[in-house]
């Protein structure tokens, strides 16, 4: 995660079935999945990201580990990127 006004980084672990709360985000995990290890490294998540705040749009789909301009989240302060499914 990135806070683009604070220009702080943070790195989370949520469980798939979970949701973590970071900043104003809601970021909800419903499905995880790897590459095994005797292939190029990968992963993807299926996230559910909500603002909190008023009149705000969210964000549901895939996003992929090693091309994460397939599915962007577009938001004017956080950026978040899947690193890995464990």
């Amino acid at each position: 995660m990135l806070d683009k006004v604070n220009a702080r980084t943070a790195t989370m672990t949520v469980a798939v079935g979970q949701t973590a709360r970071y900043g104003a985000l809601n970021i909800a995990v419903q499905a995880c999945a790897a590459r095994p290890p005797d292939q190029a490294p990968d992963a993807a998540a299926f996230l559910v990201i909500t603002d909190t705040r008023p009149g705000s749009s969210e964000f549901r789909g895939w996003m992929f580990a090693a091309n994460p301009m397939v599915a962007i989240f577009e938001h004017p302060i956080y950026d978040i990127r899947v690193v890995t499914c464990r």
